[in-house]
């Protein structure tokens, strides 16, 4: 038996892909000369390197970019993909208060959001799509951990 898919499910992933784009060069505008910038900071003993910073993120947005991809497939248009669009835009925000701006306080603030927001985006996805689910997991994990930094940074600075 041949089970063929429906050609919709495919057209949403560039859009999914390009979303995931924009976020990213939003983040890279706002860190040009970042590196420098962080290793001139007061940082805690384990953080990370600036390198691995580019590699980590590369492979979180192809992740963040199918995941929603799998919810939208899945169900279409729903709340869940509200709460998706809504961390994008989180996402989107936090480079340029952190390097852009300096705003080490705000910019903590923001990230605690986009961590909660990220959480309830992955809680919404769960009954939709489970993998979609669980490939916002390492997501979660490494938005949590730059949270911890973002907050030493400030502390430190």
């Amino acid at each position: 038996m041949v089970i063929t898919e429906h050609p919709k499910r495919w057209t949403g992933l560039p859009f999914f892909a390009l979303a995931l784009a924009l976020v990213a060069a939003v983040g890279s505008l706002a860190a040009i000369g970042a590196g420098g910038e962080y290793l001139a900071l007061e940082r805690p003993p384990w953080a990370p390197p600036p390198w691995l910073f580019g590699p980590v993120w590369t492979v979180l947005y192809i992740m963040i970019a199918v995941s929603g991809w799998l919810a939208w497939s899945a169900r279409g248009r729903t709340p869940a993909l509200g709460v998706y669009a809504a961390q994008l835009v989180l996402n989107a925000a936090w480079t340029p208060l952190f390097f852009g701006a300096g705003l080490y306080g705000p910019a903590f603030v923001e990230i605690v959001v986009l961590w909660g927001t990220i959480a309830a985006t992955a809680v919404l996805f769960r009954p939709i799509s489970r993998p979609a689910a669980w490939l916002l997991v390492p997501y979660l994990l490494w938005v949590g951990y730059a949270a911890a930094l973002n907050l030493a940074v400030w502390l430190l600075n």
